[in-house]
């Protein structure tokens, strides 16, 4: 496939596919900090300096905020979970919609591998103004919380054991199922490590999850995939070749097993593209795929 480069927006300049794939892999931790930017330097790319570079890849979350926390059609709080099979205790971010006079299906939504950063905040405060009740847990709620910075939240994310964050994941399912005004209609959506979990969510829990629309996420341990049931509404960037890879296997399965799933490839975009904050955000396809992913949910959760 020939390389793409991508125009950012706020520079006569692109920046080409070999950094956004570096970024990948600095981001899901298979490099350093180090070794990103040095490799981020050998490369020569006319109007973009170093820094200027590194910026337009690394997050601005001031860009993610497509619904104020002031929207006066929301409220959002901070609620703590019991999660006896992970760290004991959980917390998320809860948005409801304040116009809310009967019950309402509810969507748990799931950062990626760096706690709950602000742009994921913004993903439920959307669903909330659409009518769900959306609770986005924080993985690194056992160390204190997101601490503001996304290096040092991979870095919190990575030190706890993966199978008490996906136990606090599971915990956070049940609890936000059984809120007071939900309708008994739970749906999972995610991204990256988010949309890891949606697939884990929807093999662990077939029966609970009534629809999952993961983001370029792996599937679940290959003894787990033939639980799941779906219906999945499963987003991948076609540029996302390490995601992508796992594709080809899990949907064996998930036909093998009879299991609804409708699988969408966004041509031309990079791992990441839903999210408003970097580089690798496509308007079109996040537009596009939100859309979906709300009529998907309005067909299987109201």
């Amino acid at each position: 496939m020939p390389q793409k480069s991508i125009k950012t927006k706020s520079e006569h300049a692109v920046i080409p596919q070999q950094a956004f794939d570096w970024y990948d892999e600095y981001a899901h931790g298979d490099i350093d900090r180090r070794t990103f930017l040095s490799r981020l330097g050998s490369l020569s790319v006319t109007g973009l300096s170093l820094g200027l570079l590194t910026s337009s890849l690394i997050p601005d979350y001031a860009k993610a905020e497509q619904v104020s926390f002031n929207d006066p059609s929301i409220k959002a709080t901070y609620e703590e979970f019991d999660s006896p099979n992970g760290h004991g205790k959980g917390r998320g971010y809860l948005v409801v919609p304040t116009n809310l006079e009967k019950s309402a299906p509810t969507v748990l939504v799931v950062h990626e591998n760096r706690g709950l950063n602000p742009y994921i905040k913004d993903v439920a405060r959307r669903l909330a103004a659409e009518g769900f009740i959306a609770f986005a847990p924080d993985a690194l709620f056992p160390l204190g919380g997101y601490p503001g910075n996304d290096d040092e939240g991979r870095a919190m994310q990575r030190s706890l054991k993966r199978d008490k964050i996906e136990q606090d994941f599971m915990a956070a399912a049940s609890f936000i199922k059984a809120h007071e005004m939900s309708s008994g209609k739970l749906g999972v959506v995610g991204f990256c490590f988010g949309g890891y979990i949606s697939n884990l969510l929807a093999a662990t829990m077939p029966d609970q999850v009534n629809a999952a629309a993961p983001y370029y996420g792996t599937p679940a341990k290959a003894e787990l995939q033939p639980n799941v049931k779906g219906p999945l509404l499963i987003h991948f960037a076609e540029l996302d070749k390490r995601v992508n890879a796992s594709w080809e296997g899990y949907e064996a399965v998930l036909k093998e097993n009879n299991a609804k799933y409708t699988a969408h490839f966004y041509k031309g975009a990079q791992h990441g593209f839903h999210n408003d904050s970097t580089s690798r955000y496509s308007p079109d396809d996040a537009e596009l795929s939100w859309k979906r992913t709300l009529n998907f949910f309005k067909q299987h959760l109201v």
